[in-house]
């Protein structure tokens, strides 16, 4: 039983005959006595239902949602605390979740499911519930072999941001490389762009925010239902690319369940340091007992941002988003799918060398379509299969001063892939094989030359793992072939041999978790993931106005292959959690555009694309401490250092120490929190990059949660730097001409129904 289950008890509302303690769970079992960790089958149109209630006061909880571990929300209780699941597959374990109350994740055993009781215990820790990214099977987040972290529940609503890299900033090891607020891009372990799996749900988004800084990631997280991060190069489910991490933005857009009632989400958002504000809703209904429907929509618009030296010109955004996704559940499983529009237009500021000095603005426009299916019976050796397709269309143009069209980016991406899952065999517990496909079309319009291309690829893998008790040991190997493919070739080009290039590796990777006792628990993960270079790195000739950079490709590049090693020690119990990992990345051919400190003819800086070893550590550590039974501490810190391996000198960008401390005292219907975030000095810099003083900033937060007409109501009130300090991040490209934002009031309302 996870450690998520402390704190809550369970029971079917019938006469007890057996009482079993797991993990400091309660689990009471009606009827003969029977194994706790039993699981029986579910048929199409019964399910699983019963109560939610306040473990201390016995009354009935509202908004709790209650889905089953890995699949989708599936139900939120009414008033009267009830809820109703309709699965297509047997479901093992459910995963029950309530703002201001532990997160509980219960195996089912009973014979009746549909009168269990469930007792939910007030907790001032924020339990992260299941992580579903990069994992065999579900996890609780300190059970997983790698680094991992879940942003969900009231963690989502106070951090919630307008970006994915900004909301998720507060993660160990994770920051954020920016051109403005709306051009933020993830940062995981010193690592960005190309070498950071962006998903959605588990698949690629389809934009080219992995190309350039001024690319905004083509999602908007406000209606996703948790974000998880992976840190470390062994995330071999999604990519052998990901040498920094992933992050997966779940929404669950295709439903995996038919729910009892429509049940879903509306957020309201407000921001006074750039006059922002943002809508978001989806609804999760069932039109039959076999066909479950979701629709979703989002809208937000900014204006230009404030900080404590001005207001920093053309920084506003604007971002519309609409999605509907449906599915038909069965005995056997289910298929599905889902569409989505997203448009943005924002503001990359100006003011640099070369560039205008009213800045750029960018126009984005996504759609795509993906289908899914899940064959939840045995199929041969196989305990399921699943079998995903996308196809996306990506526009991306940059417009000068004047609504001078200056750069166009078109990509087109269809995918499939195929995972099959089987249970334990032999001395195996689990263990899974997949295959992959993909081929894309990237055209390129205006003044950057980088020629149309295209880029096809297919990879093979499989993962393993083994179960014997105290230790866990995890293994995986995937094989991967590229080929990108110019429709011009040019072999006497200016920047040299322009041809169509083939890359293909292996990559591994090798986990293991031993928990020594007490809720000590150790693991390691050593792997080798391999990336072939982008093709902005390969072929790119010509002014990017909006990175203000006149980019020089190498066509000679050849694939990075890194090898990665972490360890970490966690600490689980009533007391506290806490978790700290050391990391060490040895990257052969690392790829990055280097600034020559020479101007093109248009007066732009000339980076150049080019290769050398690096090598990459640092640590991360998280705390999470009770220090009464409502009042908690939280805090975490990251640094690393990248450096090239023969002369030492220092990669670019790499961001300093830094962390946040929180103190938050928390009830089940309201809360108040302090947080101090800071960065230490970085002066240790890339020729030609500017070094950052360090800072300490300080932020508030307080909310209410109240259960009005059965339905969950949370209002949120952050104060963002309460001192109105200026500062810069070291990741931020506009840091010489503007600060970060200044002193502002952010408001957010969510309701669950």
């Amino acid at each position: 039983m996870s450690l998520l289950g402390r704190g809550a008890r369970v029971g079917a509302a019938l006469a007890v005959r057996q009482t079993v303690w797991i993990g400091g769970l309660t689990l009471f079992i009606a009827g003969p006595a029977q194994h706790p960790l039993g699981a029986q089958s579910v048929t199409r149109g019964a399910g699983v239902s019963g109560v939610v209630l306040d473990a201390e006061s016995g009354s009935p909880i509202a908004g709790a949602t209650v889905r089953v571990a890995g699949g989708g929300v599936a139900e939120v209780t009414r008033a009267d605390g009830r809820f109703r699941l309709v699965v297509a597959d047997s479901p093992r374990s459910l995963v029950v979740e309530r703002l201001g109350y532990a997160s509980v994740v219960l195996d089912i055993a009973q014979d009746d499911r549909d009168a269990l009781r469930i007792e939910l215990s007030p907790s001032p820790l924020d339990l992260q519930g299941l992580v579903v990214t990069g994992a065999l099977t579900e996890r609780a987040a300190n059970e997983t072999i790698r680094p991992a972290s879940v942003l969900a529940g009231k963690r989502l609503q106070l951090r919630l941001q307008g970006t994915v890299a900004a909301t998720l900033t507060s993660e160990p090891g994770f920051s954020a490389t920016t051109m403005g607020p709306a051009a933020a891009r993830p940062v995981i372990r010193g690592m960005s762009g190309d070498r950071v799996l962006v998903l959605e749900d588990g698949a690629r988004v389809g934009d080219v925010s992995n190309t350039h800084s001024d690319h905004a990631t083509a999602l908007d997280p406000a209606s996703a239902r948790r974000l998880e991060v992976v840190r470390g190069p062994a995330a071999l489910l999604y990519g052998s690319n990901a040498l920094g991490g992933v992050v997966n933005v779940i929404r669950d857009e295709i439903p995996f369940s038919v729910p009892f009632h429509p049940t879903g989400t509306a957020t309201a958002q407000a921001r006074t340091v750039n006059e922002g504000y943002g809508l978001s809703a989806n609804v999760l209904t069932g039109l039959t007992p076999e066909l479950s429907v979701r629709v979703e929509g989002t809208g937000r618009t900014s204006g230009d941002l404030d900080t404590p030296a001005g207001r920093l010109s053309n920084t506003f955004a604007e971002s519309w988003e609409a999605a509907a996704g449906a599915s038909w559940i069965d005995e056997w499983g289910s298929v599905g799918g889902a569409v989505r529009a997203y448009r943005s237009d924002y503001g990359v500021p100006g003011g640099f060398v070369g560039g205008h000095a009213s800045g750029v603005r960018i126009e984005m426009e996504r759609t795509v379509a993906k289908l899914r299916a899940r064959i939840g019976r045995p199929v041969g050796p196989f305990r399921s299969v699943q079998i995903d397709g996308l196809s996306s269309a990506y526009r991306h143009r940059e417009f000068e001063t004047g609504d001078i069209l200056g750069t166009i980016f078109e990509r087109a991406l269809g995918s499939a892939e195929v995972l099959a899952r089987h249970g334990p065999f032999g001395p195996l517990s689990a263990g899974a094989i997949g295959v992959r496909a993909s081929g894309e079309e990237l055209q390129f319009r205006g003044a950057l030359q980088t020629p149309d291309s295209r880029r096809y690829s297919a990879a093979v893998l499989l993962l393993e793992e083994l179960d014997l008790g105290i230790l866990r040991i995890e293994t995986g190997a995937r094989y991967d072939w590229v080929r990108i493919d110019p429709r011009t070739e040019d072999p006497t080009s200016s920047i040299g041999n322009v041809r169509a290039r083939t890359f293909h590796a292996a990559s591994g990777s090798l986990g293991i978790l031993y928990e020594v006792a007490g809720g000590l628990i150790v693991g390691a993960s050593l792997a080798q993931a391999f990336r072939p270079p982008d093709i902005g790195e390969l072929f790119s000739e010509g002014p990017h106005l909006a990175v203000y950079a006149y980019e020089v490709g190498n066509p000679e590049l050849g694939t990075e292959v890194g090898r990665g090693f972490d360890a970490f020690v966690r600490f689980v119990s009533n007391a506290f959690e806490a978790e700290w990992t050391g990391f060490y990345n040895d990257i052969r051919g690392y790829v990055y555009a280097e600034n020559t400190g020479r101007l093109s003819r248009v007066q732009l800086p000339v980076y150049q694309f080019g290769s050398r070893d690096a090598v990459l550590t640092g640590f991360e550590g998280a705390l999470h401490w009770p220090l009464s039974d409502h009042l908690r501490l939280d805090a975490t810190g990251s640094f690393v250092r990248g450096s090239l391996k023969e002369s030492h000198e220092p990669l670019p960008l790499i961001p300093p120490l830094q962390g946040r401390a929180v103190l938050a005292y928390d009830r089940a219907g309201w809360f108040v929190s302090g947080e101090a975030e800071f960065a230490a000095e970085q002066g240790r810099v890339g020729e030609f990059e500017q070094a950052t003083s360090g800072y300490a900033v300080y932020h508030g937060a307080a909310g209410v949660r109240l259960p009005i007409g059965g339905r969950s109501n949370v209002l949120t009130l952050r104060l963002e730097n309460v001192t109105d300090r200026t500062y810069r991040n070291h990741l931020s490209r506009v840091k010489e001409i503007m600060p970060q934002a200044g002193r502002g009031v952010f408001l957010t309302y969510r309701v669950v129904f």
